[in-house]
């Protein structure tokens, strides 16, 4: 058995950030500290680091965690601790918050619409039309990597999402008259992005080929124009909008990883 929680240091977490190998990671701080702060590492989520038993059971046992507190002290690894003591594979981030911060790590900023983080067994919701094509897939990706790893997400014909985020007490986007929809020039991914303050070259780039893609613009970016033909292809291939998000976030995990590689000047 473990006499030491293992740890990871920031640089191998920024590495992993937005692919599939990407943990689930879980922001520990005391309960005022998170009061205190508006921003957590994007893609965490928060718990109460004294009530592990409240909420490890409703974590993937698939999918390894990180935790993180504002020093990476004892907070984080007596969470890491406890989460491993029930089976899961978890470690604390070293120097915690602030060691993220000093790396310009991104971090996403809450929002009171919708609640984020979810809480245990809660995970927010968010509704938009069926068939989704690139902004309604592109959008749910980013949800899940980057702002609630937990979300769910919804499809309704056109003229019910509305009722339907109302009657869920979710979150409506991609829609007219919603607060994540098309703004100007800009698409739903881009007020995502801006409103929960992700600042991310990579993610920027991403956000650019998404927006030419879903606008028509297929000149801002070189990739706008696979990515609109291998969505099509997506989308006659899978009828099933859920099973269609499964299939396509490998395509969107390889295009922010592509992004990355440019924007720290490794791509070819």
């Amino acid at each position: 058995m473990d006499t030491v929680t293992p740890s990871i240091a920031p640089s191998a977490l920024l590495s992993s950030l937005g692919t599939s190998n990407w943990p689930l990671v879980v922001d520990v701080r005391r309960r005022a500290a998170f009061d205190a702060d508006p921003k957590l590492v994007a893609g965490a989520t928060w718990r109460d680091p004294f009530q592990v038993d409240d909420w490890e059971k409703y974590l993937p046992r698939h999918r390894p965690v990180v935790a993180y507190c504002v020093h990476g002290h004892e907070i984080s690894a007596n969470a890491a601790a406890a989460l491993r003591e029930r089976g899961v594979d978890a470690r604390f981030l070293e120097g915690g918050l602030d060691a993220w911060r000093s790396l310009s790590g991104p971090l996403l900023a809450r929002l009171d619409e919708p609640a984020i983080p979810s809480g245990p067994g809660a995970p927010s919701v968010w509704v938009t039309r069926e068939r989704p094509k690139i902004d309604r897939i592109a959008c749910p990706w980013l949800i899940r990597r980057f702002i609630d790893p937990f979300a769910r997400i919804v499809f309704v014909p056109a003229g019910q999402v509305l009722e339907k985020a109302q009657a869920l007490g979710g979150s409506a986007f991609d829609v007219p008259g919603v607060r994540f929809t098309h703004r100007g020039d800009q698409c739903s991914f881009d007020a995502l992005v801006a409103d929960f303050g992700l600042v991310d070259d990579a993610l920027a780039r991403l956000a650019t080929i998404v927006r030419g893609a879903d606008t028509g613009r297929l000149g801002l970016a070189p990739e706008c124009a696979g990515l609109v033909a291998i969505s099509r292809g997506l989308g006659r291939n899978c009828a099933d909008d859920l099973l269609l998000l499964e299939q396509a976030f490998p395509l969107y995990d390889a295009l922010y990883a592509a992004c990355r590689d440019r924007a720290v000047g490794t791509g070819e």
